[in-house]
């Protein structure tokens, strides 16, 4: 029998990473047992370790090995299920997806820094710094180059779903949260990803949650 993967996850309403993997694999119809460890707890500082090398969340456990990192983990499934498509299956378009996908994972820090994900709250204007509209307008750019260039066939950044769309789920968030307006293609993206089933799962749970990690919240005022 085969044994159904562990996604250990953070807080929903905070941990972006963790959104990342598991809307990935939901999207795509990966089944796997889901485990929230809450960030910086008593349990966060007994089992982060034991789950992941990194101390870090996401990580998934198949019954044989532990895989740690949200692209990594998606990237597992990519190469294992090409049936779930999580790629687009053009090499040129493919290597554009993974392009942006990757400067999604190691940019932006400036809207990471001043605008921490925070699914429960509403704060319109927060955060915009002269660099966080930089890359605001570049995330923008992002969202309409694909569309324009890549998005035919579908409602999502190339298309079908794929794993840059979980990339830049948690982004999309954070402009819901901090009310930031795009450009008419990039609204309509970020509608389309806020109208996912799996989103409206995420955030319904993120909502119930009773935890708050200091880290995540920018007073309302």
């Amino acid at each position: 029998m085969e044994t159904r993967p562990i996604l250990y996850i953070g807080n929903k309403n905070y941990s972006s990473w963790s959104l990342r993997a598991w809307l990935g694999l939901r999207v795509a119809g990966i089944d796997f047992e889901e485990k929230l460890i809450p960030l910086y707890s008593e349990e966060w500082h007994a089992k982060a370790e034991v789950v992941s090398p990194s101390k870090k969340v996401p990580a998934l456990f198949d019954g044989r090995k532990t895989i740690w990192e949200a692209l990594s983990i998606l990237e597992y499934f990519a190469d294992s299920r090409p049936d779930a498509m999580l790629w687009p299956l053009d090499l040129d378009v493919r290597a554009i997806a993974r392009s942006v996908s990757l400067e999604m994972h190691g940019g932006f820090g400036a809207i990471r820094s001043n605008m921490p994900m925070n699914l429960r709250k509403t704060l319109p204007g927060r955060g915009r710094s002269e660099i966080v509209e930089k890359e605001i307008a570049r995330i923008c750019e992002i969202f309409k180059t694909c569309r324009t260039q890549f998005g035919q066939g579908g409602d999502f950044l190339f298309g079908h779903f794929s794993i840059a769309d979980a990339m830049f789920a948690p982004v999309v968030t954070r402009f819901k949260t901090y009310d930031v307006s795009l450009d008419p293609i990039g609204n309509a993206y970020m509608e389309t990803i806020l109208g996912l089933p799996e989103m409206v799962e995420w955030y319904r749970d993120a909502m119930a949650e009773e935890w708050v990690v200091a880290g995540g919240e920018l007073p309302d005022a």
